[in-house]
């Protein structure tokens, strides 16, 4: 074995063990929930409704700002102990519109303030951080722009702060999950992380977070955890680990469901699951030590590791697709004896969560066993660009810029990303997953004889690439077109107006 050779082993053998890892305790939380999936006993509504600041941070969210504004004035609430912030950070034509929304919502007699910064420091986290210094409310829900609550969801989550608990989370809904195929892939792997994972964590007394938006938090709890913070782009989740770290847990309600718009183009699904694969892997890097010196019992500490460093999966699943054909082509047999269980204990464990998910969640197994494979596909085509955001949390730690995920104010099958604002190009990622997808299925190809575990998975991986590389390229050139047209048209109705000028003079 040469030296090379020797470093693509090692290498490969510390991928295996972390989809190893990560798979089992897919399946770990699996065997949690199941042991207490009855759930908690159903709590008495709260009697004297405390006050609640209901902070909505937005940027650039001209297609579902009203939407939203529609959604909250809706809350079932006592108008004199609700107070919404429109936490507004645009740069486009948004403020107008929600101004707009908002003189009329207080014409109602809602009590709701449009706040305004002059610089967008700290993105979301300084925003919520501006609000949360002028907010009345002992309480604070947050809703993020792509989200409409019920009018009944803050009743049906404040039964649930007991003395020790800093926030309460509901679960992620899809308003347009019969969209696409991609749209229902997303829409299980939440499902998956909500109804299963972030529910069996809570419920078995684990460290796990608040995911952001769509739920409430103890203002007192958010002090006492030092306040938001801007160092890494998942504010959410450093927060959620601060205030568990002094004392206070985290409540998970998977019967309280609150509807989400789903990402209908690839580039923005990327942005999105960047975001959250850096953010995490950047709070790991900030708050690791800190849970490993901190007095736990093992299994918590165990289960806090493996949940801020979950995003790891991704670089360990990517070297494992490449690495395979260079490691087996000088075969090792006890190589060959590890390589294939680990894989697919790896692809197994999360495709059992979800799938169990589908099931706790009363989905028919024949809608589960159409979008399964998508889910599957759609996640280990993302694993290239995530990967490159998990390492780039190691090489710059503090974020630069926070990109938003683009929303089009798409619900049902209804409506369309065609034609509108925010829509980004990606065509060279996309070149690179088709670079990806033919070398997996060439490696699939030349393992089908030797290794059938590894190669099946590879080619997984293969059709992955591939699908979501092409996808990316289609959708860049249908934004590339309608830009094209949107040009052509202006351009003809300036040389319409500069026409019927010069007739006039």
């Amino acid at each position: 074995m040469n030296a090379l050779h020797l470093i693509a082993v090692v290498f490969y053998v510390v991928a295996l063990a972390g989809l190893l890892v990560y798979g089992q305790n897919a399946l770990a939380m699996v065997w949690a929930h199941w042991r207490k999936r009855a759930g908690d006993s159903p709590l008495p509504p709260t009697e004297n409704l405390p006050v609640i600041t209901v902070q909505l941070p937005i940027y650039n969210e001209r297609y579902v700002a009203a939407r939203l504004l529609d959604a909250v004035a809706r809350l079932d609430y006592p108008r004199e102990r609700l107070e919404i912030q429109v936490l507004d950070d645009s740069t486009d034509d948004t403020p107008s519109i929600v101004a707009h929304i908002v003189t009329t919502l207080k014409g109602r007699g809602l009590d709701i303030t449009h706040i305004r910064r002059r610089h967008r420091a700290g993105f979301k986290a300084g925003a919520l951080s501006e609000g949360l210094g002028r907010a009345r409310g002992e309480y604070v829900a947050i809703f993020d722009a792509d989200f409409v609550p019920s009018p009944d969801v803050l009743r049906r989550l404040l039964p649930s702060f007991e003395p020790d608990v800093a926030c309460v989370q509901a679960r992620w809904g899809h308003l347009n999950r019969a969209f696409s195929v991609l749209t229902r892939a997303q829409a299980m792997t939440i499902d998956a992380h909500f109804a299963v994972e972030q529910t069996a964590r809570a419920r078995g007394g684990v460290y796990t977070s608040f995911d952001g938006t769509a739920g409430i938090w103890r203002k007192a709890a958010i002090i006492d955890g030092g306040g938001w913070s801007a160092e890494t782009l998942t504010e959410d989740l450093e927060l959620s680990y601060r205030v568990q770290l002094r004392g206070w847990r985290i409540v998970q309600r998977p019967d309280v469901e609150c509807a989400a718009e789903l990402p209908v183009l690839v580039s923005a699904l990327k942005i999105q699951q960047r975001r959250w694969a850096k953010g995490t892997t950047q709070t790991a890097v900030k708050l690791l030590l800190r849970v490993l010196v901190t007095p736990l019992a093992p299994w918590k500490r165990y289960q806090a590791c493996l949940h801020l460093t979950s995003s790891l999966i991704y670089p360990c699943a990517l070297a494992v697709a490449v690495l395979t054909p260079v490691v087996f082509a000088t075969p090792e047999p006890w190589l060959s004896t590890l390589a294939g269980p680990a894989v697919l204990v790896g692809l197994l464990g999360p495709v059992a969560q979800t799938a169990y998910a589908q099931w706790i969640l009363g989905q028919s197994w024949r809608r589960t066993l159409r979008d399964l494979p998508a889910a599957v596909i759609v996640g280990a085509g993302l694993t290239y660009s995530t990967s490159l955001a998990v390492l780039g949390a190691f090489v710059l730690r503090r974020p630069r810029d926070w990109a938003r995920t683009p929303k089009h104010g798409i619900a049902g099958t209804a409506g369309t990303w065609r034609g509108k604002g925010y829509t980004q190009r990606a065509p060279w990622t996309a070149l690179v997953e088709l670079v990806l997808g033919v070398y997996c299925a060439r490696s699939a190809w030349d393992l089908v004889d030797s290794q059938i575990a590894l190669a099946a998975v590879l080619f997984v991986f293969a059709t992955g690439f591939v699908a979501v590389g092409a996808l990316t390229i289609a959708q860049s050139l249908g934004i590339a077109r309608d830009r094209a047209g949107v040009a052509t048209r202006v351009r003809a109705v300036t040389e319409r107006s500069a026409a019927a000028h010069a007739r006039a003079a």
